[in-house]
């Protein structure tokens, strides 16, 4: 059995609490989190509740699930890595590249592993896309787009302090779109430069709340990212499509969870309509959430590392940060600019 324990009882925690449930060979044991209030919520029914995480990490937690805003992420990461625990910790894995090389560096140094909370890579219309690619069905790809069409209003900034900062939030790109472009970026591939634009148009935050941005693969393919928390009144969209000479995909939906467009060489009609029928019977499929939760048990029970490691959560974050820097300076920035420490 894999113990583990949360830091951090906010609306994300809920979500840990019920993967870890529902994970075989995988139980909670404990809680930590500084609001009293907050830790009763969860340390119940043998569940221990610490107010110190250096309390939890003394006793026999195996990995630690971090759930606190991003800002903290890292100083918590490193924490628990020293105390020979494995981690979890949700996106972003930090808000700086240093920050990121850090945990990675004492993960490695102490022998744990470590995931990040990329959930959305198990969607099942995600994982019948990543099959087509792997499959070479789309021949050559011209190009591909991911788009987050999303309301997150005042209300929702105005309820945590740190929501909307650039310390602890990030904008956007960090806090809502970091997912798509982990799609995007284990779709397609390294990426060699991006452009971007980004504004602060509606919310009254720190941090962007509009961001447009263009992209060259490594591969020679182009992309444009567009991201948004600023849609009225609701969520409208979450699409990932990609383009190429014998192919065309497009999952879509409020989130991207169903495919709009399925059109290859050689497959027909009525292959491809059973296809997209069969992402309509479960759109969603097991939760991200537990996926991430059972492939950490297993990693740690077979010794590997985890599917979503610290190194891919690494490759979204250089991505956000390149897009950040583009629109920050006006100017191209190309990937080998960002320099592992």
């Amino acid at each position: 059995m894999i113990c583990y324990g949360i830091v951090g009882c906010g609306h994300i925690a809920k979500k840990h609490v019920s993967a870890i449930e529902a994970t075989q060979g995988a139980e909670l044991v404990a809680v930590c989190d500084t609001n009293e209030e907050r830790l009763k919520e969860f340390a119940k029914d043998g569940i221990q509740g610490y107010k110190d995480l250096g309390g939890m990490l003394r006793t026999d937690v195996d990995v630690v699930c971090i759930c606190t805003p991003s800002g903290l992420h890292p100083q918590l990461t490193i924490q628990a890595a020293e105390a020979k625990k494995h981690v979890i910790v949700e996106k972003p894995m930090a808000l700086t590249l240093e920050d990121a090389d850090r945990m990675i560096a004492a993960c490695e140094k102490n022998g744990v592993k470590m995931a990040v909370v990329h959930p959305n890579r198990f969607r099942p219309a995600v994982v019948e896309l990543r099959k087509q690619l792997e499959q070479g069905a789309f021949g050559k790809i011209g190009h591909a787009n991911a788009t987050v069409r999303w309301n997150r209003n005042q209300a929702y900034y105005d309820q945590a302090p740190w929501r909307g900062t650039k310390a602890m939030d990030g904008g956007v790109l960090m806090n809502q779109a970091i997912h798509n472009m982990d799609l995007l970026l284990w779709m397609m591939g390294d990426i060699e430069e991006v452009s971007s634009y980004s504004a602060t148009r509606i919310r009254n935050i720190e941090a962007e709340d509009t961001s447009v941005s263009v992209i060259r693969f490594k591969n020679g393919a182009l992309g444009v990212l567009e991201a948004a928390v600023t849609i009225y009144p609701k969520n409208l969209e979450e699409s990932l499509s990609i383009f190429g000479e014998k192919g065309t995909a497009v999952i879509a939906g409020r989130t991207a969870n169903w495919i709009k467009e399925w059109k290859f060489e050689g497959l027909s009609e009525e292959e491809a309509e059973a296809t997209i029928e069969k992402i309509e019977k479960d759109p969603f499929g097991i939760p991200g959430h537990q996926c991430i939760i059972q492939d950490m048990t297993e990693a740690v029970q077979d010794n590997r590392r985890p599917i979503v490691s610290g190194e891919e959560g690494r490759k979204a974050l250089s991505f956000v940060i390149a897009c950040q820097m583009a629109a920050e300076t006006g100017k191209p920035v190309k990937m080998n600019q960002l320099k592992r420490n």
